[in-house]
């Protein structure tokens, strides 16, 4: 009997220290994973941040034709700024400086100037063209022949009404633009406009230049 005795308190208190280990398992804290220190982002770096906008500020001074000013910011991000940006600098650069050369190419006349710019248009610069262009008029207001070219222009770019308020400007100017103009090929893309129409053929007795 002592010896059945001995055996179940062996059997129970080997239960009971089972029971024990599993609650302490249940109740040891688990282990939790540190998560991964962020990256700082590229919008988060200040110098690239400024690299963007001296981007930004550069090809607007292009778009609007201000070469000069566009130069060193350009330049800048060529010196300072992340190599996808500098690259693509690089290129509007190239093009800037090529710009500036040519707006100053020195003309004996206004009419050479002229022939410039149209050999400019000939070849597609057509944003090269447009400054010789505006030039010429800066120098002189009334250069009707100027006037014509930038109508032109505004014609091959699809600019239409900037077209028709130039060519009616230069024939105002000048009576002889008119039949000039019914013979240039270059303004076909406005041959089926009324006001076009109306601007190279008007009726007896109205105005030599149409409002547009």
């Amino acid at each position: 009997m002592k010896k059945k005795v001995a055996a179940s308190v062996k059997r129970s208190s080997a239960k009971s220290n089972k029971k024990k280990i599993v609650r302490s398992k249940k109740t040891m804290p688990s282990k939790k994973s540190s998560a991964p220190s962020a990256k700082p982002s590229f919008t988060q770096d200040p110098v690239f941040t400024q690299a963007v906008q001296n981007y930004e500020a550069g090809l607007k001074a292009m778009q609007e034709h201000k070469f000069e000013k566009a130069k060193p910011l350009l330049e800048k991000i060529i010196a300072s700024g992340p190599k996808e940006l500098a690259d693509r600098a690089r290129m509007h650069l190239n093009s800037c400086n090529q710009q500036l050369v040519s707006s100053a190419t020195t003309f004996k006349s206004q009419e050479e100037h002229f022939d410039y710019a149209v050999s400019l248009m000939n070849g597609g610069q057509y944003d090269q063209a447009r400054v010789h262009l505006e030039k010429i008029l800066k120098q002189n207001s009334k250069a009707d022949f100027a006037l014509y070219g930038l109508a032109l222009l505004d014609c091959l770019t699809g600019q239409v009404e900037s077209s028709l308020k130039n060519l009616s400007e230069a024939i105002r100017l000048n009576p002889q633009n008119r039949f000039q103009a019914r013979n240039d090929s270059d303004f076909q893309n406005m041959a089926d406009d009324p006001r076009f129409t109306e601007l190279l053929y008007p009726e007896p007795g109205e105005s030599t230049f149409t409002k547009v």
